[in-house]
């Protein structure tokens, strides 16, 4: 292919995604009103639109009539094309669990439900993707939160034993055809938080869970963007020279004194590092009554006008699942575009 093709090939994709984009974001729209969004000619939009319209991916509504003269044909993107798989692998307090939403390609949710488990192992989510599929033809992407480090599809050091060292991704999308995006848990969860905040410019934002009997673990969002680091092993401060046995240090955890010791060196630590505007305090053990004493531990060795907003919140399910449901729709879209928005 030469390289005149390859750019026309490129130009036409990351069109097509301008188009569907803003007709997502508009809900109703005309090819007039699209080429003013997008910059794009009205020839190009209507071409884009037919194409789109051909493969029912949009929906032609009656048209536009309200301002006298020929009627505007009006567009709408047609959620039901097609829906993603999302589950959330847990494992908290000795309870196994995996909450699924099926989610339509505007992101709205369809279904969801969450199953507890004596155990999750491959076969176990294998079995829920093949269910869901078996029942719902239009199934195009599938994405898997995992509390652990995920590097290409492959899970590593992991708080599921029977996940640690899976190919996962490969097995799926080779099963299936489909995309597949397999992340950390908190890398997920922190995407959620900065889409629910809904900062109107870039910024830099971390969340830290402590959970039960669990190492702790956390996610940064940096400049807008998730921050995973080389192999994908950012974020896990629980290997953080604390000057203790990994053993001790969740024994510490556990105990009051403890807790505020290692938080306090685990977020001074990030603050250091990445400058955070806010960060969320997650997980069962974290209490509000703490907050005090942790922003106080910090304000020990960080400058007042360097500390970050504070947030203790337990139940981050809704930030979870709103992360991973992003993540999930943005692998459907052209990957170029894809890595300039993560």
């Amino acid at each position: 292919m030469s390289s005149h093709t390859h750019n026309t090939i490129h130009v036409k994709k990351m069109n097509v995604e301008l188009v569907k984009n803003a007709l997502k974001a508009q809900g109703i729209a005309t090819k007039a009103s699209i080429a003013g969004l997008t910059k794009l000619s009205v020839a190009t939009c209507g071409t884009i639109l037919n194409e789109l319209l051909a493969a029912r991916e949009i929906i032609e509504l009656e048209p536009d009539g309200a301002n006298g003269g020929r009627p505007a044909k009006q567009y709408k993107y047609n959620a039901e094309f097609g829906c993603v798989i999302c589950l959330l692998v847990r494992t908290e307090g000795g309870i196994h669990s995996i909450g699924c939403s099926i989610v339509n390609l505007l992101g709205e949710t369809v279904s969801e439900t969450t199953v507890e488990l004596p155990r999750i192992d491959r076969e176990v989510i294998d079995q829920i993707i093949e269910g869901i599929i078996n029942d719902k033809e239009n199934v195009q992407a599938i994405g898997i939160g995992i509390p652990g480090v995920v590097h290409r599809g492959v899970i590593g050091v992991c708080d599921v034993p029977d996940l640690a060292g899976m190919p996962l991704g490969a097995y799926l999308e080779e099963k299936y055809g489909v995309p597949v995006t397999i992340e950390n848990d908190m890398n997920m969860t922190v995407y959620g938080f900065y889409h629910l905040q809904n900062f109107e410019e870039d910024k830099t934002f971390a969340v830290v869970t402590f959970p039960k009997n669990h190492f702790p673990g956390a996610g940064f969002i940096v400049n807008g963007r998730i921050l995973s680091g080389n192999t994908t092993f950012g974020g896990e401060v629980s290997f953080l020279p604390f000057g203790v046995t990994r053993k001790e240090q969740l024994r510490q955890l556990h105990t009051e004194e403890g807790f505020i010791r290692l938080g306090v060196m685990t977020l001074a630590s990030i603050i250091a590092i990445i400058n955070p505007v806010a960060i969320a305090i997650t997980g069962e053990l974290p209490r509000e009554s703490q907050l005090k004493d942790l922003r106080e531990g910090c304000l020990k060795d960080i400058p007042e006008e360097h500390m970050p907003q504070l947030i203790i919140q337990n139940n981050t399910h809704r930030e979870y699942m709103t992360g991973l449901v992003a993540a999930t729709l943005e692998s459907l879209t052209y990957r170029l575009q894809v890595t300039e928005k993560r």
